[in-house]
């Protein structure tokens, strides 16, 4: 049976003039970690490569993974990700104290995985529904409060909400609006969901912080597109919808946040829109120079962890990973680091006592570090390198070493 098949268009203008932009090894879906007892499942490689779109300048992956592997068994719940929950409450508080909201007005979470900001609507008045793909997740939303349909969101669906439910005042999408290969549905069923007066919001990963931080980790098979303001914009308004406003964020290492509504919609268009279209220009997110430039510094920095690693190894130091999530995966395949890990380590329960993909390296508590024995630890979470050195200062204060890999390598010692 066939895992994947590949796009030879454009996800948002349809074009055909697409170049290689941005070379990642390929590497097994980001977020498998297996279980001892499908150690014997082989875990298919799947391309990364990032390409570019000639005529709107889009950036996206050209390989998609059938979504019921990559989300049929999600277990990434929200409640669980550091800081997320906080982000919600105060996402929930800036939307209903910006766009004024009637009480039992209708918000509607596309990807919305446990209920978490669904429930923050809820607590204000509105009435919600969820739609997740994840089939146990929804069920849990579910009982938890937070009506949730176990599907992937698309134009028939919309049309039902509505027909049930009325239009929705808020529509928003989180992190998800990046994972459809079928975007113009997409932007068709939320057009169609949308009160006239209503507003989308969604959030996704910003091309130009990828670029500018070096999170190239952040690329694997669920986002299949890397967004950036100016493809966006000609975009929605191919699907009868325009920008009123864009903000930047730094969650997930850099964030937009739009705000959408149907053409000629009440709100006018903020200053933000158009300035940010002049960034993206000035940062040249349009030339593929600029991607070229990009993979010879990531190619840089890859060769100098690498050595460090293989005089670390030569010097028979045991080596042990801290981060087991999804943009581990991504950089533990892209970097080559599989045969100098011993075992990962993560403060999230939920993935200790599995292995991760393909590698199948073991996943143990923080605790760990100490009965291994591991000196040397790569921090391939690096994003929350604060929090996780503060937690385990014990740990440089009995001689340890933390290794970050990314901006740059640097060695972080008592």
């Amino acid at each position: 049976m066939k895992t994947s098949t590949q796009r030879r268009t454009c996800r948002l203008c349809d074009s055909t003039k697409l170049d290689l932009a941005v070379p990642i090894k390929a590497s097994p879906v980001a977020d498998a970690y297996v279980a001892a007892d499908r150690l014997r499942e082989e875990q298919e490689l799947y391309p990364l490569d990032l390409y570019l779109c000639a005529d709107c300048g889009h950036v996206q992956l050209l390989e998609v993974v059938d979504p019921g592997i990559l989300f049929g068994n999600y277990i990434y719940t929200t409640s669980i990700s550091l800081g997320l929950v906080e982000h919600f409450r105060g996402y929930a508080d800036q939307i209903l104290a910006r766009f004024t909201c009637p009480q039992n007005s209708l918000a509607v979470d596309i990807g919305s995985n446990d209920g978490t900001l669904l429930k923050f609507f809820k607590a204000r008045g509105l009435r919600v529904a969820g739609i997740d793909p994840a089939v146990e997740i929804a069920k849990r939303a579910t009982a938890d409060g937070v009506p949730t349909i176990p599907a992937f969101f698309d134009l028939a669906l919309a049309r039902r909400l509505r027909r049930e439910k009325g239009p929705a005042a808020i529509v928003t999408a989180n992190n998800v609006f990046a994972h459809s290969d079928n975007l113009p549905e997409m932007a068709e069923g939320i057009r169609e969901l949308l009160a006239d007066d209503g507003v989308f919001i969604f959030e996704v990963s910003y091309l130009a912080d990828i670029l500018q931080k070096k999170l190239f980790d952040t690329v694997y098979h669920e986002h299949l597109c890397y967004h950036s303001v100016k493809p966006l914009a000609g975009f929605f308004a191919r699907h009868g919808l325009e920008f009123i406003d864009i903000e930047r964020l730094p969650n997930k290492g850099g964030s937009l946040r739009g705000l959408v509504q149907r053409q000629g919609g009440p709100r006018r268009i903020m200053p933000a829109v158009a300035a940010l279209q002049r960034e993206e220009e000035s940062l040249g997110l349009m030339k593929l120079d600029v991607f070229k430039n990009f993979s010879a510094d990531l190619q840089r920095v890859k060769n100098e962890l690498l050595q460090l690693l293989r005089q670390l190894k030569s010097d028979g130091q045991k080596i042990a990973g801290f981060g087991a999530s999804a943009t581990v995966t991504t950089l533990v395949y892209h970097f080559e680091l599989g045969p100098f890990l011993s075992f990962l380590v993560d403060d999230n329960v939920s993935r200790h006592g599995l292995f991760s993909p393909g590698h199948h390296l073991p996943v143990f508590p923080a605790a760990a570090l100490r009965g291994q024995n591991a000196g040397q630890v790569i921090v391939l979470a690096w994003q929350y390198a604060g929090p996780i050195l503060k937690k385990h200062q014990d740990f440089t204060a009995q001689g340890g070493r933390f290794i970050l890999p990314l901006p740059e390598v640097k060695i972080i010692h008592h």
